[in-house]
Protein backbone atom coordinates (compact mmCIF):
# COMPACT_ATOMS: atom_id res chain seq x y z
CA UNK A 1 0.00 0.00 0.00
CA UNK A 2 2.91 2.81 0.85
CA UNK A 3 4.52 1.62 -2.24
CA UNK A 4 1.18 2.72 -4.46
CA UNK A 5 0.86 5.68 -2.50
CA UNK A 6 4.54 6.74 -3.18
CA UNK A 7 3.92 5.94 -7.06
CA UNK A 8 0.41 7.95 -7.01
CA UNK A 9 2.60 10.47 -5.44
CA UNK A 10 5.18 10.58 -8.47
CA UNK A 11 3.71 12.75 -10.80
CA UNK A 12 2.31 15.42 -8.29
CA UNK A 13 6.28 16.38 -7.72
CA UNK A 14 9.00 17.77 -9.80
CA UNK A 15 12.87 18.58 -8.95
CA UNK A 16 14.29 17.15 -5.53
CA UNK A 17 10.66 15.96 -4.02
CA UNK A 18 9.83 13.93 -7.55
CA UNK A 19 14.03 12.47 -7.08
CA UNK A 20 13.27 11.98 -3.28
CA UNK A 21 10.60 10.14 -4.32
CA UNK A 22 11.98 8.20 -6.96
CA UNK A 23 14.23 6.78 -4.30
CA UNK A 24 11.43 5.71 -1.84
CA UNK A 25 9.62 3.95 -4.18
CA UNK A 26 12.53 1.92 -5.59
CA UNK A 27 13.27 1.42 -1.17
CA UNK A 28 9.70 0.61 -0.54
CA UNK A 29 9.33 -1.94 -3.99
CA UNK A 30 12.62 -3.87 -2.98
CA UNK A 31 11.50 -3.91 0.42
CA UNK A 32 8.00 -5.38 -0.33
CA UNK A 33 9.50 -7.86 -2.92
CA UNK A 34 12.07 -9.09 -0.17
CA UNK A 35 9.75 -9.08 2.63
CA UNK A 36 7.52 -11.39 0.75
CA UNK A 37 9.96 -13.50 -0.39
CA UNK A 38 11.08 -13.92 3.05
CA UNK A 39 8.19 -14.83 3.84
CA UNK A 40 7.46 -17.76 1.64
CA UNK A 41 10.65 -19.05 1.25
CA UNK A 42 12.69 -17.97 4.23
CA UNK A 43 15.50 -15.31 4.65
CA UNK A 44 18.54 -17.20 2.85
CA UNK A 45 16.27 -17.43 -0.30
CA UNK A 46 15.48 -13.51 -0.27
CA UNK A 47 19.28 -12.40 0.27
CA UNK A 48 19.97 -15.05 -2.34
CA UNK A 49 17.61 -13.35 -4.39
CA UNK A 50 19.17 -9.59 -4.05
CA UNK A 51 22.48 -10.76 -4.18
CA UNK A 52 21.61 -12.42 -7.66
CA UNK A 53 19.23 -10.07 -9.24
CA UNK A 54 20.38 -6.75 -7.99
CA UNK A 55 24.36 -7.64 -7.85
CA UNK A 56 24.08 -8.81 -11.94
CA UNK A 57 22.11 -5.42 -12.31
CA UNK A 58 24.56 -3.35 -10.53
CA UNK A 59 27.48 -5.24 -12.97
CA UNK A 60 25.59 -4.50 -15.87
CA UNK A 61 25.08 -0.76 -15.73
CA UNK A 62 28.25 -0.06 -14.20
CA UNK A 63 29.79 -2.13 -17.89
CA UNK A 64 27.20 -0.48 -19.54
CA UNK A 65 28.00 3.09 -18.55
CA UNK A 66 32.08 2.47 -19.14
CA UNK A 67 31.48 0.84 -22.55
CA UNK A 68 27.86 0.86 -24.37
CA UNK A 69 27.40 -2.69 -23.57
CA UNK A 70 24.70 -4.12 -23.64
CA UNK A 71 22.40 -1.79 -23.56
CA UNK A 72 23.95 0.98 -26.07
CA UNK A 73 25.68 4.26 -25.34
CA UNK A 74 24.22 6.04 -21.89
CA UNK A 75 25.01 8.15 -18.48
CA UNK A 76 23.15 8.73 -15.17
CA UNK A 77 22.76 12.52 -14.11
CA UNK A 78 24.74 14.05 -11.13
CA UNK A 79 23.56 13.78 -7.88
CA UNK A 80 20.26 13.13 -7.87
CA UNK A 81 19.50 9.36 -6.73
CA UNK A 82 21.94 8.82 -3.84
CA UNK A 83 25.46 7.50 -3.63
CA UNK A 84 26.95 6.07 -6.74
CA UNK A 85 29.19 3.43 -7.81
CA UNK A 86 31.20 3.65 -10.55
CA UNK A 87 29.28 6.27 -12.38
CA UNK A 88 25.98 3.73 -11.01
CA UNK A 89 23.39 5.16 -8.14
CA UNK A 90 23.22 2.03 -5.91
CA UNK A 91 19.77 2.38 -5.88
CA UNK A 92 19.52 1.21 -9.11
CA UNK A 93 20.49 -2.53 -7.87
CA UNK A 94 17.25 -2.10 -6.26
CA UNK A 95 15.39 -1.25 -8.79
CA UNK A 96 16.25 -4.40 -10.56
CA UNK A 97 15.16 -6.15 -7.09
CA UNK A 98 11.60 -4.44 -7.25
CA UNK A 99 10.95 -4.96 -11.19
CA UNK A 100 12.13 -8.27 -11.07
CA UNK A 101 10.50 -9.94 -8.05
CA UNK A 102 6.90 -10.04 -8.92
CA UNK A 103 7.60 -10.65 -12.92
CA UNK A 104 9.76 -14.20 -11.53
CA UNK A 105 6.75 -14.86 -9.44
CA UNK A 106 4.57 -14.60 -12.22
CA UNK A 107 6.23 -16.26 -14.94
CA UNK A 108 6.08 -19.27 -12.76
CA UNK A 109 2.48 -18.85 -12.25
CA UNK A 110 2.27 -18.71 -15.81
CA UNK A 111 4.01 -21.73 -16.58
CA UNK A 112 5.50 -24.52 -14.76
CA UNK A 113 7.85 -25.01 -16.75
CA UNK A 114 11.50 -23.94 -16.50
CA UNK A 115 12.78 -22.86 -19.95
CA UNK A 116 9.78 -21.22 -20.55
CA UNK A 117 9.34 -19.46 -17.48
CA UNK A 118 13.06 -18.23 -18.54
CA UNK A 119 11.64 -16.72 -21.48
CA UNK A 120 8.91 -15.48 -19.93
CA UNK A 121 10.78 -13.69 -17.06
CA UNK A 122 12.68 -12.28 -19.56
CA UNK A 123 10.03 -10.83 -21.72
CA UNK A 124 8.32 -9.64 -18.74
CA UNK A 125 11.14 -7.65 -17.54
CA UNK A 126 11.60 -6.15 -20.79
CA UNK A 127 7.65 -4.43 -21.12
CA UNK A 128 8.64 -3.51 -17.86
CA UNK A 129 11.30 -1.16 -19.23
CA UNK A 130 8.89 -0.11 -21.60
CA UNK A 131 7.55 1.88 -18.86
CA UNK A 132 10.64 2.65 -16.67
CA UNK A 133 13.55 4.30 -19.21
CA UNK A 134 10.77 6.24 -20.95
CA UNK A 135 9.27 7.66 -17.07
CA UNK A 136 12.87 8.15 -16.26
CA UNK A 137 14.48 9.56 -19.38
CA UNK A 138 11.47 12.01 -19.68
CA UNK A 139 12.78 12.94 -16.33
CA UNK A 140 16.36 13.20 -17.44
CA UNK A 141 17.46 10.81 -14.77
CA UNK A 142 19.64 9.22 -17.36
CA UNK A 143 20.24 10.17 -20.67
CA UNK A 144 21.28 8.69 -24.38
CA UNK A 145 24.01 8.98 -26.72
CA UNK A 146 21.63 7.74 -29.53
CA UNK A 147 18.53 9.80 -29.47
CA UNK A 148 17.10 9.06 -32.84
CA UNK A 149 17.18 5.02 -33.24
CA UNK A 150 14.19 3.98 -31.36
CA UNK A 151 10.54 2.89 -30.93
CA UNK A 152 8.18 4.97 -33.18
CA UNK A 153 7.77 7.92 -30.55
CA UNK A 154 10.57 6.94 -28.12
CA UNK A 155 13.34 7.69 -30.16
CA UNK A 156 15.50 8.90 -27.42
CA UNK A 157 15.86 5.40 -26.36
CA UNK A 158 17.91 3.18 -28.65
CA UNK A 159 16.38 -0.33 -29.55
CA UNK A 160 19.83 -1.39 -28.17
CA UNK A 161 18.58 -0.99 -24.72
CA UNK A 162 15.24 -3.07 -25.22
CA UNK A 163 17.75 -5.80 -26.47
CA UNK A 164 19.96 -5.74 -23.69
CA UNK A 165 17.58 -5.64 -20.71
CA UNK A 166 16.19 -8.80 -22.67
CA UNK A 167 20.13 -10.53 -22.38
CA UNK A 168 20.61 -9.66 -19.01
CA UNK A 169 17.16 -10.52 -17.71
CA UNK A 170 17.69 -13.81 -19.60
CA UNK A 171 20.66 -14.42 -17.69
CA UNK A 172 19.18 -13.43 -14.24
CA UNK A 173 16.05 -15.48 -14.81
CA UNK A 174 18.84 -18.47 -15.27
CA UNK A 175 20.50 -17.79 -12.42
CA UNK A 176 16.70 -17.86 -10.65
CA UNK A 177 16.25 -20.99 -11.68
CA UNK A 178 19.53 -22.17 -10.04
CA UNK A 179 18.20 -20.71 -7.19
CA UNK A 180 14.53 -21.99 -6.92
CA UNK A 181 16.37 -25.42 -6.35
CA UNK A 182 19.62 -24.84 -5.11
CA UNK A 183 17.66 -22.81 -2.21
CA UNK A 184 17.55 -24.55 1.45
CA UNK A 185 14.32 -23.56 2.39
CA UNK A 186 11.28 -25.32 0.94
CA UNK A 187 9.47 -23.54 -1.65
CA UNK A 188 5.32 -23.74 -2.43
CA UNK A 189 4.83 -24.21 -6.26
CA UNK A 190 3.92 -20.33 -7.62
CA UNK A 191 0.51 -21.38 -9.23
CA UNK A 192 -2.73 -19.84 -10.00
CA UNK A 193 -6.09 -21.78 -8.15
CA UNK A 194 -4.90 -22.88 -4.42
CA UNK A 195 -1.47 -20.11 -4.50
CA UNK A 196 -3.36 -17.06 -5.51
CA UNK A 197 -3.47 -15.95 -1.96
CA UNK A 198 -0.08 -17.01 -1.15
CA UNK A 199 1.21 -14.69 -3.65
CA UNK A 200 -1.22 -12.17 -3.69
CA UNK A 201 1.48 -8.88 -2.86
CA UNK A 202 3.71 -10.21 -5.95
CA UNK A 203 0.73 -10.70 -8.31
CA UNK A 204 -0.91 -7.14 -6.79
CA UNK A 205 2.49 -5.72 -6.97
CA UNK A 206 2.94 -6.88 -10.84
CA UNK A 207 -0.78 -5.53 -11.65
CA UNK A 208 -0.21 -2.35 -10.64
CA UNK A 209 3.26 -2.00 -12.37
CA UNK A 210 1.21 -3.16 -15.90
CA UNK A 211 -1.64 -1.72 -15.30
CA UNK A 212 -1.28 1.64 -13.36
CA UNK A 213 1.56 2.66 -15.14
CA UNK A 214 -0.29 2.71 -18.17
CA UNK A 215 -2.92 4.75 -16.87
CA UNK A 216 -0.06 7.03 -15.34
CA UNK A 217 1.78 6.79 -18.72
CA UNK A 218 -1.21 7.83 -20.95
CA UNK A 219 -3.16 10.54 -18.72
CA UNK A 220 -0.82 11.83 -16.35
CA UNK A 221 3.12 12.04 -17.27
CA UNK A 222 1.91 12.49 -20.95
CA UNK A 223 3.89 9.14 -22.21
CA UNK A 224 1.17 8.44 -24.26
CA UNK A 225 3.54 5.51 -26.62
CA UNK A 226 5.16 4.15 -23.77
CA UNK A 227 1.95 3.44 -21.93
CA UNK A 228 0.97 1.81 -24.93
CA UNK A 229 4.10 -0.06 -25.25
CA UNK A 230 4.20 -1.18 -21.78
CA UNK A 231 0.63 -2.28 -21.76
CA UNK A 232 1.25 -4.74 -24.67
CA UNK A 233 4.83 -5.66 -23.21
CA UNK A 234 3.73 -6.90 -19.74
CA UNK A 235 0.68 -8.00 -21.38
CA UNK A 236 2.89 -11.08 -22.57
CA UNK A 237 2.50 -12.29 -18.80
CA UNK A 238 -0.36 -10.22 -17.53
CA UNK A 239 -2.66 -11.85 -20.09
CA UNK A 240 -2.38 -14.95 -19.30
CA UNK A 241 -2.22 -14.75 -15.56
CA UNK A 242 -5.48 -12.73 -15.53
CA UNK A 243 -7.14 -15.89 -17.47
CA UNK A 244 -5.47 -17.86 -14.68
CA UNK A 245 -6.59 -16.20 -12.17
CA UNK A 246 -10.50 -16.15 -13.38
CA UNK A 247 -10.22 -19.81 -13.70
CA UNK A 248 -8.90 -20.96 -10.19
CA UNK A 249 -12.27 -18.21 -9.03
CA UNK A 250 -14.61 -20.88 -10.94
Amino acid sequence: MLTVCAQIGYPLTSGDARDRITTVIVLLSAGTALAHATAVRGIRYAVGFLVLVSGLGLLAEVVGTATGVPFGCYEYAADRLGPVLLGVPLIVALAWTGGMYPVWVVAGMVSQRTASRIALGAVGAVGWDLFLDPQMVADAQWTWCDTDSGLPGLGQIPYTNYLGWFGVALVMAGLLAVWERAAPDAAPAPQAGGRVTTFAVPVAMFLWTWLGSALAHAVFLGLPHSGWYGLVGMGGLGVPLLVLSARSRR
